[in-house]
């Protein structure tokens, strides 16, 4: 399965709704698993055993446990990109889709925080999945601030300097406060964080 461009799906989707019902248990179990003890102490026995299904069965559906982790950052990369894209639909100001942006990123973090590890993870599993889920959102991002700048909203920097810059702050507040501790981003965070993203941290005039 090639990573090239942007066009990469989830793959053995099943042919019939029970079929479809088994993979999607495989995934989930290994979300939990690949979650709790990492990829490399994680097996496809494991796995099965969790998703109650015959050892048999999961390659139905997955050549390997490395097909299995690869689909799980796909899946991740469609379904974040999706909600954060729903949530500012029709949103015109470029500083509240920030802010909607980091809050729905945030709470998907918060309630899908294995399938978040995996990403992470995914550096050292398998670097090209790895770029290509981040290189995919930075594409997107770049298109909004770019637009951003035409309309004369933010300054005209380099679109994927930028983008690189916003998604690095936001991955780090996520795993500071929701993967280290579990709980939701402080809303004094929040807003320090999106003060520093609009007017940095130099007083005014300084």
């Amino acid at each position: 399965m090639s990573t090239s461009g942007n066009k990469l799906e989830p793959v053995n989707k099943a042919k019939t709704p029970k079929g479809e019902l088994t993979r999607q248990k495989l995934l989930e179990a290994a979300e939990e698993i690949f979650g709790d003890k990492g990829f490399y102490n994680t097996s496809v026995v494991e796995i099965t055993q969790r998703a109650g299904v015959a050892q048999g069965t999961f390659y139905v559906y997955f050549s390997s446990k490395h097909e299995v982790f690869r689909q799980l950052v796909i899946m991740l990369n469609h379904t974040i990109r999706r909600e954060i894209q729903q949530a500012i639909s029709g949103v015109k100001s470029r500083r509240e889709q920030e802010i909607i942006g980091y809050q729905t990123f945030f709470n998907f973090v918060l309630n899908h925080k294995n399938l978040y590890k995996i990403v992470l993870e995914a550096q050292w599993v398998d670097d090209e999945i790895y770029r290509w889920y981040f290189k995919t959102f930075a594409e997107g991002y770049m298109q909004g601030l770019t637009e951003a700048m035409k309309q004369g909203e933010l300054r005209n920097l380099d679109p994927e300097c930028l983008a690189y810059c916003l998604m690095g702050i936001t991955i780090e507040i996520g795993k500071r406060w929701i993967l280290w501790e579990g709980k939701e981003v402080p809303q004094n965070i929040l807003n320090d964080m999106t003060e520093f993203v609009f007017h940095g941290m130099l007083k005014p005039g300084g």
